[in-house]
């Protein structure tokens, strides 16, 4: 047996598809041996009556994300949002390469991928595309070869959104160059004449965002998407999916045989429009879009996680401040909710919030935790099966729980930049106690283990969840 460095002792191991008391041996970076009493190394970590899981890929986090030309200014930096990442038991991020309209995608990559050179855990992209002019389009090849095998398109937001057209144009690139589309599904005229019309009749504090974006308008944009992937043959991610009615459109997808895949967020899991309703202006802390919902929308998408309609549940973290002149107050306390900025903070809180809301209260088990949280979007977004799992020859990626600690969920405590948590004062059981990425402790003991920089870029090869089924809708095929 090769010398191992590191030995996770006694701990119980968790992955998609099994739970087992054993050790773990490490050596490289990867794992190297699993098992009973495995030979003393030069570093031991005692998991004695804790959990051993995969560490956490977040797929779906906005950090250091500048809208060009606005005032609103992202709190975290890969640093910050990184390490509280790692903090709550994530070893790997995607973010976005933001792209704005009339400039060059390239650019935009290059200078994100500089801004990811302070991150503490390993990172990967998802490629925004808001301008697809053919200039933009002939970006695109080049930047799927050298690893960026995920597009980003936005269905509605005036500085981001694109027509059907747009949106059809993006989704051939894409399966020409063997890449994989995410989406934001929203109405963007239905939404653009609600609120509008809300406006007008004065209805501008933080309740009136839920009712500006009813769940009909994401339903609506749902199944539109999908259809469109379905005539291209386009396998498809539908990005923060907040509602029965849109769960139900993936539903019949899935069952026509489509690749079509959901995820949710840990707001859409715990928090109502209730949120909204706060004195002053503190519901603008839960404004995000898709808007949050009702208890039935939460139970219909704990049921869809279980059905594994839904497969993947990240943060969506959008780290704006509460305070001061670049975050939600930019615009002051008595702004219309459609000058708020969208989004709430979660990098830390999503695996604490899903193992307390899930797990202990008996809504999912480890091993469908374990897939949630890390398996299903490795394989997903193509880092499997380097990560995600435990196994011999992965990277030694792993979270280490007590699944007995209880914490009110405090922001003071929180290791983002942010100003505030939606979910403050939430009492949650479970909390990552240390977090190894490539076998190095980058937290454990409540510090932080490693310095910025740690971090590395994840290119991504073509893999088998985003290649397309050679299955069309009529007789013709686009693409021959």
């Amino acid at each position: 047996m090769q010398e191992l460095q590191t030995v996770i002792r006694g701990g119980t191991v968790v992955t998609a598809a099994d739970t087992m008391v054993c050790d773990i041996g490490i050596s490289g970076g990867v794992i190297t041996a699993l098992g009973k009493d495995l030979p003393r190394a030069a570093k031991e970590i005692d998991a004695a009556g804790l959990l051993v899981l995969p560490g956490g890929i977040d797929s779906h986090c906005h950090i250091e994300q500048y809208k060009k030309g606005s005032r609103i200014v992202p709190a975290d930096t890969f640093e910050s949002g990184t390490t509280s990442a790692a903090f709550g038991g994530t070893t790997s991020v995607i973010c976005f390469a933001p792209h704005y309209k009339g400039s060059a995608l390239t650019p935009s990559v290059e200078e994100y991928h500089r801004l990811a050179t302070k991150s503490v855990v390993d990172y990967s992209f998802h490629l925004i595309v808001t301008d697809p002019t053919p200039a933009v389009l002939a970006e695109l090849p080049p930047l799927i070869a050298a690893g960026h095998r995920s597009i980003k398109v936005f269905m509605t937001y005036e500085a981001s959104r694109l027509d059907d057209a747009q949106v059809i144009a993006v989704l051939a690139t894409a399966r020409e160059n063997q890449a994989f589309v995410t989406v934001h599904a929203e109405n963007d005229a239905a939404i653009a004449w609600m609120t509008r019309r809300l406006e007008a009749a004065g209805k501008i504090t933080a309740p009136y965002h839920a009712i500006s974006k009813p769940p009909l308008v994401e339903r609506e944009a749902t199944h539109r998407i999908i259809m469109m992937s379905e005539l291209l043959d386009q396998p498809l991610q539908v990005f923060h999916v907040t509602c029965a009615e849109a769960v139900e459109e993936i539903r019949r997808g899935q069952a026509r045989g489509l690749k079509v895949f959901a995820e949710t967020c840990p707001q859409y899991l715990t928090l109502t429009a209730a949120a909204l309703d706060k004195p002053g202006f503190e519901g603008a802390k839960a404004i995000c879009s898709p808007a949050l919902r009702e208890q039935a929308d939460i139970d219909a998408l704990w049921q869809a996680i279980r059905d594994g309609v839904i497969g993947v549940v990240s943060s969506d973290h959008a780290p704006t401040n509460y305070g001061g002149s670049a975050g939600k107050q930019a615009f002051g306390t008595d702004a219309s909710f459609s000058k708020v900025p969208n989004g709430v903070p979660g990098l830390e809180t999503r695996l604490p919030l899903l193992f307390s809301e899930g797990v202990v209260k008996g809504r999912i088990d480890l091993q469908q935790f374990a897939a949630i949280t890390a398996t299903n979007p490795a394989k997903l977004f193509g880092l499997y099966p380097r990560k995600g799992s435990i196994a011999i020859g992965m990277d030694a990626d792993i979270a280490i729980w007590d699944p007995k600690a209880t914490r009110r969920i405090a922001n003071a405590e929180l290791h983002h930049a942010v100003d505030y948590t939606p979910y403050e004062g939430m009492e949650v059981t479970g909390w990552p106690v240390a977090a190894l990425v490539r076998g190095t402790a980058v937290v454990q003991d409540g510090k932080r283990g490693v310095d910025p920089g740690f971090g590395q870029f994840l290119p991504r090869d073509p893999y088998p969840l985003m290649q397309p089924r050679g299955v069309f809708p009529t007789s013709f095929n686009p693409f021959a």
